[in-house]
């Protein structure tokens, strides 16, 4: 592997572990309807502002989310709406799972 290489699936993982939380995952399907501010996302996570913030760094740091101050509110986008498309493929790659389980034990 060349170091061109090994950089772009570093960049890789680096998204995958950013997507790689419940809650996280929950805040990115909530994002991709509308913008949130973070106080929405604190109430539907129901964690502490403290923990969703550090979520949301998270999520920013690895491009996947985007931030607009509007006055004092922090409103927060899915700034790629593409990682859907994964996250579905993801969910069809858990039924297919499935699937095989109940085949395996009936």
């Amino acid at each position: 592997m060349t170091l061109k290489e090994k950089a772009k699936y570093q960049a890789r993982a680096a998204i995958i572990k950013a997507l790689a939380h419940p809650t996280r995952l929950f805040m990115v399907d909530k994002l991709s309807e509308k913008p949130y501010c973070v106080c929405e996302l604190t109430a539907m996570v129901g964690d502490d502002i403290t923990t969703v913030s550090k979520h949301l760094t998270v999520l920013k740091n690895a491009g996947l989310v985007a931030v607009e101050k509007k006055g004092t509110q922090v409103f927060y986008h899915l700034k790629l709406p593409c990682i859907m498309g994964f996250l579905s493929c993801a969910e069809e790659t858990m039924k297919d799972r499935l699937k095989e389980q109940n085949k395996l034990f009936h």
